[in-house]
């Protein structure tokens, strides 16, 4: 009996975005594609790309210091939500949104006093400038609740008690 052939997984390299362009300039890029002989997403993908390598980008704390947006990828991208927010907070707070503002100023300023061990718990020490990312990661949705108003401070400063707080 003949075996069908099925088609393999498909792996999924990429994101999908929607876009709404104008009638004439999808017609334009859909030539500029055939010309390339590409298809009209991987020529946008193209497109795109080519442009994160020519828009400068500059460091926080420093005139001096620019790079493409490619070229600071490294300084961007992390397949982690948290780091990547850290990252970009850190290196590049000017292009924080407002969500991403508050809860960077969220992180920065709050605390909360451990009677049981006598030290004040923090996601940032202002004292020595470290961050304590496993804290972070631990309590992302608790901080994520408190900027769009589905949880309260209190409800975070809870959460910031785990039990083995690596200090």
């Amino acid at each position: 009996m003949p075996t069908t052939k099925k088609g393999g997984a498909k792996l999924s390299r990429s994101e999908t975005v929607t876009v709404r362009l104008d009638p004439k300039l999808r017609y334009l890029a859909e030539l500029a594609s055939r010309k390339q002989r590409r298809t009209l997403s991987s020529f946008i993908e193209w497109v795109i790309e080519d442009s994160l390598k020519r828009e400068y980008i500059h460091y926080e704390n420093n005139d001096q210091n620019v790079a493409t947006f490619f070229d600071a990828a490294g300084l961007l991208w992390d397949v982690n939500e948290v780091d990547r927010f850290l990252l970009l907070a850190k290196n590049f707070p000017d292009l924080l949104n407002h969500d991403e503002q508050v809860l960077w100023k969220l992180i920065r300023e709050i605390n909360t006093y451990d009677p049981q061990s006598k030290y004040v718990i923090e996601f940032y020490s202002s004292k020595n400038k470290q961050l304590n990312i496993t804290l972070i990661r631990t309590c992302w949705q608790e901080l994520k609740g408190v900027v769009n108003g589905s949880v309260s401070e209190a409800i975070l400063k809870k959460a910031m008690y785990p039990a083995d707080i690596p200090f």
